[in-house]
């Protein structure tokens, strides 16, 4: 059985925390893309850009949700909706990517990737990376409008025929090789090759190594936490010739990036670390905690007394 309202509660706790963080960041990045972008500034913007699609057609979801997991809107929304639901996701992986990558050539090959790192090649990788999402989900489209589709209108991208399962299952385990596992290796690969190297320099500021560390927990974060369970799903749809029941389920932390991404923003820009939003959250925090730590020692001298 699906709990509707579990679904719709995450997805409402999702867009109630993602859409200001996102928003935050974006316009921090937009005002950044005016005054010499640096590649990973570009990159960032993209993801942010990716989260915030994401979240626009996120209600779609929550109405879906609220309407005990019942489609009454046009099927052609429907595949709209999911397309760009699903094109987010994967297209923040391969930018996760591309920025792990970003920064392992960068700590590697400093001086050689330096005459290399320019801000035009980036915006190239990062409409490369939105055309192969993009390509990859349109599956959306032929398996929804196939002629032989599924005559039940009454659900969403869920049930399907044995012809459209005959196109639809193969093309999901791709998804789940190509662009979630090897996104994956590649993250792991660069984000412990840059640990190692920042380590095996004594002359590099302890501060900076903490956020190459808190970069590569993010990350991999993101990857196990929020898109493993909906990837895996792709797995056993394949092995066992139909779409598991808990399907539902696995796309939840898939929604739960979209809070995350701002903690990739802070560890990997100094322009996101040194906005006034951000600066002003840190010095409240900062406050807060030291009256509740002068507040503690004072209970505590009096119980002494």
């Amino acid at each position: 059985m699906i709990n509707q309202w579990v679904i719709f509660a995450v997805y409402v706790l999702t867009f109630l925390i993602g859409l200001p963080a996102n928003l935050l960041a974006i316009c921090t990045f937009i005002k950044k893309l005016g005054d010499k972008p640096s590649p990973n500034d570009i990159l960032l913007f993209h993801l942010t850009t990716s989260d915030l699609v994401f979240l626009l057609f996120l209600p779609f979801k929550m109405y879906e949700a609220f309407m005990g997991m019942k489609w009454h809107l046009p099927q052609t929304l429907c595949s709209i909706a999911s397309f760009f639901f699903f094109t987010t996701i994967y297209t923040s992986s391969l930018l996760l990517m591309a920025i792990a990558v970003d920064r392992y050539l960068g700590l590697a090959f400093p001086f050689k990737y330096r005459m290399l790192r320019k801000p035009i090649y980036a915006t190239v990788g990062c409409v490369f990376i939105w055309l192969v999402s993009a390509a990859h989900c349109s599956i959306v489209f032929i398996i929804v409008h196939m002629p032989d589709q599924n005559t039940n209108g009454s659900v969403c991208y869920e049930e399907f025929t044995e012809e459209q399962k005959r196109i639809l299952l193969p093309v999901r385990l791709e998804f789940f090789v190509v662009i979630y596992t090897l996104p994956l290796l590649v993250c792991v690969f660069c984000y412990i090759n840059c640990i190692n190297i920042l380590y095996s320099r004594p002359h590099i500021v302890k501060v900076k190594k903490q956020r190459a560390i808190g970069m590569a927990l993010c990350t991999l974060t993101i990857f196990l936490l929020c898109f493993l369970p909906y990837n895996l799903s792709h797995l056993v749809g394949y092995s066992s010739n139909k779409s598991p029941p808990w399907r539902y389920y696995t796309l939840l932390p898939s929604t739960l990036n979209t809070c995350l991404d701002p903690f990739v923003f802070y560890f990997s820009s100094s322009t996101f670390r040194e906005s006034k939003t951000v600066s002003l959250l840190k010095t409240w925090c900062f406050k807060r905690h030291k009256r509740n730590y002068t507040k503690t020692e004072t209970e505590l001298n009096v119980v002494a007394i």
